[in-house]
């Protein structure tokens, strides 16, 4: 699991460090080595070496600015040229003076830009502007001069985010810096887990300075899947499973308008490894399922859970399958043309699968909202309906009633973005709502093995072949869950 927190909590993580040291700029020199070691492992990448690489500092008046000088000044010692490029007001006044006393130069943006010296003559560039108290978006001069060094081969280091992007939200409401590789200090923010943010980060290093995410227990927390965490999180039949330890799915979805909805959740159910799934649906989206997928049952009986709403279209029985669904008391996942007939409040059991346009409308809102602060988004739809809720997105959030942080999934690639992707997914949800993992969980891991496939086999695949790939992804992770299962039981020895 990978854990990142919020802008007030890293506040008051560092003001809790810096009331233990005899010296509170302690942190900012911590910072600083493990920023300069970073840039001086870029430096033997692109030169082979340290002493006479030429490293230019955009900095800014913050702290972030401050952990670039020391750090510029430990490379200067190393003896590196080290140029400084004021931006945004007077720098740092101590890390300013350090660089100078190690025989570093302070430019002008304008002058530098006017020269055209930013990307010329430089191995590394480092971006120290903006730091998590910054507003996203750049002015003119930064947004030329972050255009030029992405359009060079010059390697550019962040400090912390690059700078342009909203830190606690992930956002990229205008232009930014495009890092090689961030650097970030006791812990990540929201835009290391989030898109567009965390796409502009590049590779993200971390950097121990001391914070002890114990130290704020109530803190505003993300944590993002990673792989052994689907590993080891799927619900694995073993040899005592039937169909309904394995969960049977109902689903109503589709429609004779919009067929493909319903067939494309049942192919997300039936090679997600559901026990049994019934088709409630209409005719048509009937007739192409059982021509396809011969294990799909028509009849009504036991479920275990229910997938509601892909595809309907104006259905007028909406409200009443959907309070029919709830008098069961089971758990349900409910989608798309569903969302329209939620009642006022529905089980937390409940999982909601909304992309943008859908929880906007929920809201009452307008998609710009939504997708400025997915977390904020998701965190509003839980507020209003009282069911869990899994943002769907570049990046996939889950948040719940009954948990305090906010589930972030693995990433995948953008070739998912297509029309069925969600049908697919909500059918892979759906089988783990069956299988009985609470909502939260079932969001999490079907959207992080929809992901994982995805990146498995790049390019344009429609979701119903990336679906058919599931189970044969399954089947590795099930292999990966056993061999980590084995290594704990050895170091419990």
């Amino acid at each position: 699991m990978i854990t990142a927190c919020g802008v007030d909590t890293v506040r008051a993580l560092e003001e809790h460090a810096m009331a233990g040291l005899a010296d509170p700029g302690e942190l900012m020199q911590r910072a600083a080595a493990g920023l300069a070691a970073v840039i001086m492992a870029e430096a033997r990448r692109r030169t082979g070496r340290v002493y006479g690489s030429r490293i230019l500092m955009l900095v800014g008046p913050g702290n972030n600015g401050g952990d670039a000088l020391f750090a510029g000044a430990r490379l200067a010692d190393r003896g590196a040229a080290v140029r400084a490029v004021r931006c945004l007001g007077q720098p740092h006044a101590e890390g300013w003076a350090a660089l100078q006393a190690a025989g570093g130069r302070l430019l002008e943006l304008d002058d530098v830009l006017a020269a055209d010296e930013l990307a010329s003559g430089t191995d590394v560039a480092v971006d120290g502007v903006l730091g998590i108290g910054g507003r996203p978006g750049l002015p003119d001069d930064l947004a030329r001069a972050a255009l030029l060094l992405q359009d060079s081969d010059v390697p550019l280091v962040a400090v912390d985010l690059p700078s342009g992007v909203a830190a606690d939200s992930g956002a990229v409401p205008g232009p930014s810096f495009r890092a090689t590789r961030t650097v970030t200090f006791g812990g990540r923010k929201p835009c290391h887990l989030l898109e567009p943010a965390y796409g502009r980060c590049g590779e993200i290093t971390l950097v121990d300075i001391g914070l002890e995410p114990a130290d704020v227990p109530d803190g505003h927390w993300l944590h993002r899947l990673e792989l052994d965490d689907l590993a080891l999180g799927w619900p694995y039949p073993d040899e005592r499973s039937d169909k309904y330890s394995r969960g049977v799915l109902g689903i109503d979805a589709g429609s004779d308008a919009y067929p493909g909805a319903g067939v494309l959740s049942t192919y997300g159910a039936v090679h997600a490894g559901a026990g049994m799934v019934r088709f409630l649906g209409a005719d048509g989206p009937a007739a192409t399922i059982g021509a396809q997928l011969p294990n799909v049952v028509f009849s009504a009986g036991r479920v275990q859970a229910s997938l509601l709403g892909s595809g309907w279209g104006e259905r007028p029985d909406g409200a009443d399958v959907v309070a029919a669904a709830m008098d069961t008391g089971l758990p349900a996942l409910v989608d798309a043309d569903g969302l329209r007939h939620l009642p006022g409040r529905v089980p937390g059991s409940w999982l909601l699968t909304p992309h943008a346009g859908e929880l906007a409308r929920l809201l009452d809102t307008d998609r710009r909202w939504v997708e400025e602060d997915p977390v904020r988004a998701a965190e509003a739809g839980v507020h209003a309906t009282g069911a869990t809720v899994l943002l769907k997105g570049a990046s996939q959030v889950v948040a719940a009633p009954d948990r305090d942080e906010i589930g972030v999934a693995l990433p995948g690639p953008a070739w998912t973005a297509q029309a069925g992707s969600g049908d697919v997914l909500g059918g892979i949800c759906g089988t783990l709502l069956a299988a009985g993992l609470p909502a939260a969980d079932a969001a999490l891991l079907g959207a992080s093995l929809q992901a994982h496939v995805a990146a498995l086999h790049p390019g344009p695949l429609p979701p119903h072949e990336l679906a058919r790939r599931v189970p044969a992804t399954l089947g590795v992770l099930a292999g990966r869950a056993a061999a980590l299962a084995r290594v704990r039981q050895d170091r419990r020895r």
